[in-house]
């Protein structure tokens, strides 16, 4: 199946991104400079960020399999056809994966994609990971309730019913299937679910649900609501 674009145009989204990505990571404690890489570049708006910090903090290198950039200054762009990455062993303390892996086709392919980041990652270097969780009730990429909880051959229908001629193009993952990739691809992980939204809450506001959520519920709480959160948030130890 031809997996298609789908590249955010909000700037100001990705920028607000990437500092929570900061933060969630405590990426102001690590020596400097920071050898980032970000797969799966997209807009090129969470990749121009970390490149504008300024006093040479990131040296960022970006990728994508096709050049949607909506930025293109500050950053190294490489154009690649899967998801082989063009670097050698431990070449970066930070590599980012953001909504990516459910792009880059089934489990094989999404194993993959988590192995060459360990290859690419530093021993004490650290990974981000982000991916929507199959049982959320509004898929993100195509704003419908329940599309992903449909076996694959009945999501390409559903969209068709919907008047979307694309086939469905992305494998989300559940929470199981997420933590049995990253053990199989070398990988420790500590989920910040509750983290991101604390975060959320920080920069804009208390506002809403899951903000309240966030403030007022205990981590066991978290703990057990965590399979049906709509994002799964990981940070990755290539070291287990």
């Amino acid at each position: 199946m031809k997996r298609l674009p789908h590249a955010v145009s909000d700037l100001s989204s990705r920028y607000l991104k990437a500092q929570k990505i900061e933060r969630l990571l405590n990426l102001s404690n690590y020596p400097k400079p920071i050898r980032l890489l970000e797969v799966g570049t997209d807009s090129g708006g969470i990749a121009h960020y970390f490149a504008a910090q300024g006093n040479d903090q990131y040296e960022v290198m970006a990728l994508d399999v096709v050049d949607v950039r909506y930025i293109r200054t500050g950053y190294a762009f490489h154009l690649v056809s899967d998801t082989t990455l063009p670097f050698s062993k431990n070449s970066f303390d930070v590599v980012l994966s953001n909504h990516v892996i459910e792009h880059v086709g089934e489990r094989p392919k999404q194993l993959a994609h988590l192995r060459e980041i360990h290859r690419v990652l530093a021993p004490c270097g650290v990974g981000y990971l982000a991916v929507p969780n199959r049982w959320m009730l509004i898929e993100p990429h195509y704003r419908l309730p329940f599309l992903s909880w449909f076996p694959q051959p009945m999501r390409t229908l559903y969209l068709q019913l919907m008047r979307k001629s694309q086939p469905y193009d992305c494998e989300p993952l559940t929470l199981r299937s997420l933590n049995r990739l990253l053990t199989e691809a070398g990988f420790s992980c500590e989920h910040l679910e509750l983290e991101a939204l604390q975060t959320l809450v920080e920069f804009e506001g208390n506002r809403g649900f899951h903000r309240i959520l966030a403030k007022r519920a205990p981590a066991s709480l978290m703990k057990i609501l965590r399979p049906f959160i709509p994002t799964f948030i990981c940070r990755l130890d290539p070291q287990k």
